[in-house]
């Protein structure tokens, strides 16, 4: 941590000493604009909210998308707790506060839950977004899944009158070998409303990407993750369209079309022995390419005008592809490959998956107020159905884990009482039923291997095909909050609380994984010798347990003067976590408990200079051995580097140029994390990001470098999904222009 401490009091003085140049004035107090959020599903201001609550605005992401296009990239500069980026298509082992996120689109969940693959964050389009609501801590208030938060990307409102075209393009390079990586991207949005008609909002935005290099200018691999997908050799289309009509001031009604297309042709399999993931120039990609094809329809219907209040109507539906990377056998990396029943080269030629979901719901919510029982109290309930069907097929289409199909029927309440003028309690409850069917199946022959004193360090076996039997299952879970907030000032409030979140842990994976143990297995020399009792396993002995986990959160929010920002320390706790152990590709659910410290903060030293930063701590333990203790640190994939931070400077100059200046860092890891004392280091490290933005042309041109100093470090993110070392990206230079018609 010295060079990161090092890093930052460098950092700071250098934007201090910028500051210095502006001319001395008198400085006015900011003036902070009430910010409503979609937290309770109605709308609520912030101080209302006993969770902490992050709004990034539109400025914001467009500083962000200066720098990189990807929502995930944006969210771990600037949510504290979210954790670093893979730099690839796949969000593997990102997450917030050690847990799962819920992602949503205008209210629509765009994650997968029956098999979370972990691949929707980087693929969402900034372009079209107006801002990013990020509520941390558990919740049900949006359905299962948002075990550690949700975030809600909201997207932007057509233009009034005649129509805006707004142009963002900008081509993108690493300095390593510019012809070699360049990465072009362009988006267009059109928006207007056509007078006592119809309102309309579309952008599409296009972009590829050549090879990717890290700070010691070698080449990445286009698979460095294991079957996830990567950053390179890749094209990628979005295309969203939005058309609404207001019947009067208080009726409307909306529909949306939102396509995301991603492509990638890797050129290399990836070698995964160590000491780092690389592209493997001896064995050239044989398998299809790497494919995202998700298309998500909604229509919304809102009232506020509604006898019992304000009215809001959603019905989705979400059809999905996701195809991911052929790999091949690579002890103790790829450990289980699905077998070809030649052992001399025993990865099968279909051993690549695609997965598909479709799913489609209805949510109604109507926000009711009480004023007559108790001024200012409101009541928002309402429910929600789901149905939904995922499987996932080999290349020779292969079921490679039981086809599900569930029904999900959930009803909530949430009351909002203010006592006094300065404290306003929230509470609520919500129940859900999940009924779960699952399919008979037969699980795929594989080819697997343990470690062993052996000239190759490890024993083969065969795991045979086995028989899953599955039937109908029914899980059903009451949660709950309550929390309130204290105001201190008109602009500053106490805030605190409990909450509790749902989910099913990814039901795909268990069964995929069904027998996936030594009392299935057959030597390689005799590859069906189970017997007829062992051939068979029923779902009902694997089924993973539904999961609630409890939040406990205190903060405080708020602005003084020139300055705004938040503090806030929580723990989250469950008794069934779920842990990915990479050697032996096992699933399990044990005892767990997270802790974390969270801040952020904001100076506006002049009119023209702004100083922030985000800082965060957290870390994990759970039950190993199933005695109740929590005797181990959660692995890396939960918790990564426990500290992370951002420190930036933003100067305005006279001629509407603008500078802003970014330094990162996070710290080592390196804990025991079974009782066998097993540890696999994280490196700390940190770099520095650099953007200016000059008006040309009556638009915005920009010039940014991440990795001004082309460090080489490990992404702590992407080296945490198989514990071998991935190489963050190096030095990019990107050059774009923007304009608005």
């Amino acid at each position: 941590m010295r060079s990161t401490f090092a890093f930052s009091s460098s950092l700071l003085a250098l934007v201090v000493s910028s500051a210095a140049l502006a001319q001395a004035q008198p400085q006015a107090p900011i003036e902070l604009d009430e910010i409503t959020v979609t937290a309770a599903r109605a709308d609520r201001a912030i101080a209302d909210v006993p969770q902490s609550v992050q709004v990034l605005n539109r400025e914001q992401i467009e500083d962000q998308l200066k720098q990189s296009s990807s929502a995930a990239a944006a969210l771990a500069k600037l949510v504290p707790g979210y954790s670093m980026p893979t730099q690839t298509v796949s969000s593997a082992s990102e997450n917030y506060r050690g847990r799962d996120l819920l992602v949503l689109l205008d209210g629509v969940p765009m994650n997968t839950p029956l098999r979370d693959v972990s691949r929707i964050l980087a693929l969402i389009d900034l372009n079209s977004v107006e801002r990013i609501e990020v509520v941390a801590g558990a919740s049900s208030l949006y359905g299962a899944g948002a075990t550690g938060g949700t975030v809600n990307f909201i997207t932007k409102k057509a233009t009034d009158g005649k129509p805006t075209v707004s142009v963002n393009t900008a081509i993108r390079g690493f300095t390593e070998s510019l012809g070699r990586s360049l990465a072009p991207e362009a988006s267009v949005t059109v928006s207007g409303k056509v007078p006592n008609g119809f309102d309309y909002m579309i952008t599409g935005t296009g972009k590829g990407a050549g090879r990717t290099y890290d700070g010691a200018g070698r080449e990445l691999p286009s698979d460095g993750l294991l079957g996830q997908g990567g950053g390179d050799r890749y094209r990628q289309g979005n295309f969203f369209a939005k058309l609404g009509y207001d019947f009067d001031a208080s009726k409307r009604i909306e529909g949306s079309v939102n396509w995301l297309y991603f492509n990638q042709d890797p050129k290399y399999l990836t070698n995964y022995t160590p000491p780092f993931a690389r592209p493997d120039r001896t064995a050239p990609y044989t398998g299809d390419s790497v494919l995202e094809d998700t298309k998500s329809f909604s229509l919304r219907y809102s009232d506020s005008d509604f006898a019992l209040g304000k009215l809001s109507v959603l019905g989705f539906y979400n059809d999905i592809e996701k195809r991911f990377n052929f790999s091949t056998f690579s002890y103790p990396y790829n450990s289980q490959v699905y077998y070809s029943f030649n052992p001399a080269s025993p990865t099968s030629p279909a051993n690549q998956t695609t997965l598909y979901s479709q799913r489609g719901g209805v949510n109604v919510t109507v926000d009711t107020p009480l004023d007559r029982l108790l001024p200012g109290a409101k009541f928002t309930w309402g429910g929600d159905y789901i149905k939904e069907k995922t499987w996932q097929t080999l290349t020779n289409g292969q079921d490679v884990f039981t086809p599900l199909q569930q029904d999900t029927l959930a009803g909530f309440g949430q009351l909002q009482i203010p006592i006094g003028e300065r404290v306003v309690v929230r509470g609520g409850l919500r129940y859900e039923h999940f009924a779960l069917s699952v399919s008979n199946y037969t699980r795929p022959a594989a080819y697997a291997a343990v470690a062993a004193r052996t000239p190759l360090g490890y024993q083969a076996f065969v795991l045979p095909a086995l028989n899953v039997i599955g039937g109908d299952f029914d899980y059903s879970a009451l949660t709950g909050n309550l929390g309130a907030t204290v105001k201190l000032t008109e602009t500053s409030e106490l805030f605190g609380g409990f909450s509790q979140g749902f989910a099913l842990p990814d039901v795909g994976a268990f069964t995929r994984r069904a027998g996936i143990s030594t009392a299935y297995a057959c030597p390689v020399a005799t590859p069906n010798c189970l017997p007829t009792s062992r051939s068979t396993v029923s779902y009902a002995s694997i089924a993973p347990e539904a999961q609630i986990v409890n939040n406990y959160e205190i903060g405080i929010r708020g602005s003084y003067d020139r300055f705004k920002g938040s503090l806030s320390g929580y723990i989250s706790t469950s008794d069934e976590g779920v842990t990915f152990d990479q050697i032996t590709n096992t699933l399990s659910q044990q005892k767990e408990r997270i802790w974390g410290v969270e801040a952020t903060g904001d100076y506006a030293a002049t009119d023209n200079f702004t100083l922030g930063t985000v800082l965060s701590f957290r870390e994990g333990r759970y039950d190993t051995n199933g005695d109740g203790r929590l005797d181990s640190s959660l692995p890396n994939n939960r918790i990564g580097s426990p500290w992370r931070g951002m420190l930036y400077g933003s100067y305005k100059f006279v001629n509407g140029m603008q500078l802003r200046v970014e330094g990162e860092a996070f710290s080592d890891r390196n804990v025991a994390i079974d009782l066998n004392g097993t540890r696999y280091r994280l490196k700390g490290a940190a770099t520095m990001n650099v953007a200016l933005t000059a008006p040309v042309w009556a638009g915005e041109a920009y010039l940014a470098v991440n990795n001004l100093f082309d460090r080489t470090y490990q992404n702590p993110t992407g080296t945490s999904v198989r514990n071998l070392a991935n190489y963050a990206w190096g030095r990019t230079i990107t050059l774009g222009f923007r304009k608005t018609f």
